[in-house]
């Protein structure tokens, strides 16, 4: 069977010799005849189990579209048991072939780690040198950080009023209500559960002290930390993973603007003053789903709850959870900047950091509120 191509520019015969088989590859094999070289090993019959022989020593062209067609030619028919052995091929011509085979990208093969304690050791390590990586990040950030803040005490022109306003705006307002709303359904759970089983006892009252205490010194700060995480935070390493995906963090270099002055500064200082503003209004709707509940489900009135609620909280009960507020800010602003600028240049890369983000600062935070808990307690407050 011979298959003859448009203006005889690339040829192919095939020819049967028992168990053995000889395909004839002549012309010019180049991508200018693609679409012929296509049809050409298309039309090919399908062939059985044995040996085929490619004469390919009349060819007077081959590039390497030519040399993939032919390479993916061999690994079909030897994926169906054909044996394929290349013939008459120039030096110039098996070089091709073979960098075109070297290069072809191996088959998927999931990998198998079995466990072992070197394995253990070994993974341990890496994960400790990563946190030393992102504590070193942090670090330079940071002193980036004062170097900026020096700066801008200098020259206060420096600072970008309006993208602090913008940042605000987002970090701040925008939060109000999802903060609200997850800190009053919060609170009511707290009074809902605590009176349920204070109830057993008689001693309902005191799910006043319990959702007091409770909330304005750590549920309200962290609840709003870990909101603030989840919506500030990963939007912070989104946006500037995606500038550093389009470059934007280099040509900012180029054109000698400090990447930490127009970017990190404005978005901390936005969160760091937002977040004790979130904190009051988390604790206020958290009391005052508490408040409802007592009296729907306790029948306590709400005048006696805000008189027994007086007797229960003082004014450094409430502090405790505003002072932990900037820190728990800056902490999510540093981890967010930090894993905005890891970013490589892939939409994996950013799904990966922002996810990282999150995981990251939710759990600094938690850290950070049980040292802030150990010093309280330490000072008697």
């Amino acid at each position: 069977m011979t298959i003859h191509a448009a203006q005889d520019v690339a040829r192919a015969s095939l020819e049967k010799d028992g168990d053995s088989t000889r395909l004839s590859v002549a012309g010019r094999w180049t991508i200018h005849n693609s679409e012929t070289m296509e049809s050409l090993l298309a039309g090919m019959e399908r062939l059985p189990a044995g040996r085929l022989h490619v004469d390919l020593s009349q060819l007077t062209g081959l590039d390497t579209a030519g040399a993939w067609l032919l390479h993916r030619y061999r690994g079909d028919l030897e994926f169906r048991g054909v044996r394929v052995e290349f013939d008459g091929l120039r030096p110039t011509y098996a070089t091709l072939l073979e960098e075109v085979e070297r290069l072809h990208p191996p088959p998927w093969k999931p990998e198998h780690h079995p466990w072992s304690l070197f394995g253990m050791f070994e993974r341990t390590g890496r994960q400790v040198v990563e946190v030393g990586g992102d504590v070193r990040s942090v670090l330079h950030i940071v002193g980036s950080l004062v170097s900026v803040l020096t700066n801008v005490i200098r020259r206060p022109r420096c600072l970008r009023l309006p993208s602090v306003a913008t940042q605000f705006d987002r970090v701040c307002i925008g939060a109000v209500p999802i903060v609200m709303l997850m800190s009053f359904l919060i609170g009511a759970i707290i009074a809902q559960q605590g009176g349920f089983y204070l109830r057993q006892f008689g001693a309902e009252v005191y799910v006043v002290d319990l959702s007091g205490v409770l909330v304005l010194r750590e549920i309200g700060v962290i609840l709003t930390a870990i909101m603030v995480a989840g919506r500030s935070g990963s939007a912070f390493t989104a946006e500037i993973g995606s500038m550093k995906m389009r470059e934007e963090i280099d040509a900012l270099h180029v054109i000698g603007l400090s990447v930490t002055e127009v970017l990190v500064l404005p978005r901390l200082l936005a969160l760091i003053i937002a977040m004790p503003i979130l904190t009051f209004l988390s604790n206020l709707a958290a009391l005052f789903g508490a408040g409802l509940i007592s009296w729907i489900y306790l029948d306590i009135a709400p005048r006696v709850f805000i008189q027994l609620m007086k007797a229960a909280v003082t004014p450094e009960t409430l502090m405790v959870g505003i002072v932990k507020a900037p820190f728990m800010a800056l902490i999510v602003g540093l981890v967010a900047c930090v894993e905005g600028m890891k970013v490589s240049g892939s939409s994996e890369s950013l799904g990966t950091h922002t996810t990282l983000s999150v995981v990251k600062a939710i759990f600094m935070v938690i850290v950070v509120d049980g040292l802030f808990a150990i010093f309280f307690s330490s000072i008697g407050i």
